[in-house]
This record gives structure tokens, sequence and C-alpha cells, in this order.
């Protein structure tokens, strides 16, 4: 179980296959693509909840407990298509839209655990968010297309071989990981600034 262990409140962690069909590389993505339209309009709503979440947090210092469960909704969902379309696992991620902050269990490869900060917010860091984000945006610019870099060496890799290379999979999930801290602290979940560290 490569798992995100540690004191910040969203953890993601993933029970890889030892080998994927050969042919996932070619199909996985296309079989995706359902998830990634789904996918793409939660990521759309989340936007409109960032913002009342940003208004409610600035003016009364809470977060209202069913925004937060949306969006770590959107979260978990937003992994579980990423691990599927990125060729890591066979089995189709369920359609699943349990706004929950602890991980509902159907998805027995993957978990997305977030611990939301409802109450005694930090305004000023909230007021500042998006300014507050731009060094983690910056660095994860950067490690997103180190990481298409390795998932493209990957595609033949699997191709040919039926195996991610651990390290290189390890990698593209510590980037996925990083990515998830830095939403959770972005979507306002939290407070805690996330830590420059890909593990």
């Amino acid at each position: 179980m490569l798992d995100g262990s540690s004191s910040f409140p969203a953890t993601f962690s993933f029970d890889p296959p030892e080998r994927v069909a050969n042919w996932r590389p070619l199909v996985n993505w296309l079989l995706a693509i359902p998830h990634l339209f789904v996918l793409n309009v939660l990521q759309s709503v989340s936007q409109v909840v960032g913002v009342i979440s940003w208004f409610a947090i600035v003016f009364t210092g809470k977060l209202p407990d069913g925004l937060a469960k949306f969006q770590a909704m959107y979260l978990r969902y937003q992994l579980r298509t990423y691990a599927f379309a990125g060729f890591m696992r066979e089995e189709y991620p369920p359609f699943s839209f349990d706004a929950t902050t602890s991980d509902p269990g159907d998805d027995p490869r993957l978990r997305v655990d977030v611990q939301p900060q409802l109450t005694d917010r930090n305004r000023l860091t909230a007021f500042f968010r998006i300014i507050l984000v731009i060094p983690h945006v910056i660095v994860l610019a950067v490690l997103f297309i180190a990481s298409f870099v390795v998932t493209v060496v990957a595609f033949f890799a699997v191709l040919f071989t039926g195996r991610w290379p651990v390290g290189m999979r390890d990698f593209v999930l510590n980037v996925w990981r990083w990515g998830l801290r830095v939403e959770t602290y972005f979507l306002l979940l939290t407070d805690t600034y996330p830590p420059f560290a890909l593990t």
C-alpha cells in the first residue's frame, strides 16, 4: 500500500496491482472519458464552491460542513479518475458521489481522506489564499511536466512488460499526493500550509 501518511489533513493511499494488462495504456484513457467528463463538471462546481467558501470563511471564520464534504468528494473522484486514466489499475472506478470527508471505502484500491477545519479559521490567510499558494503552483507546474514525461515512458514499459516501473509509479503518485495537499489548501479545507515534499 502506497500511503501518504503525514500530519497534513488530506491523505491519499493507493494499492497498485503487480501487473496491468499490456493493452491497458492503449485504451484506459478512452474508457476514462465518461469519468473525465464528470470530473470536468465537478471541477467547475468545485470552483464555485471554493468562492462561496472564501466568502464564508472571510466573513464568519467558519467553513460550512456541506461545502467541505463536496470538495472532499471532488478530490477523491479526481484521484480515482487519474489512477485509471493513467493505466495504473484495471478496475473501473465507481461513479461515486458520496459527499463525505472520510473515504466511503467503495474503491478497495484507492483511498482519499480529508479532515477539514470547519471552525476557528484564519481569515487573513484565507483572504490571501490565492497569493499564498503561488510558490506551490510554480513547483507543481514543473513536477507535473516531469510526471507527464515519466508517464509517457511508463506507457511503453507497461505496453511491453505489463508493469509500471516502481520508482516511476511512486514518483507520479507522490506528485499527485503533493497536488492533493495543495488543492486541499487552495480550496480552503485547511489553514495548514502544505509541505514542499514528494511524500
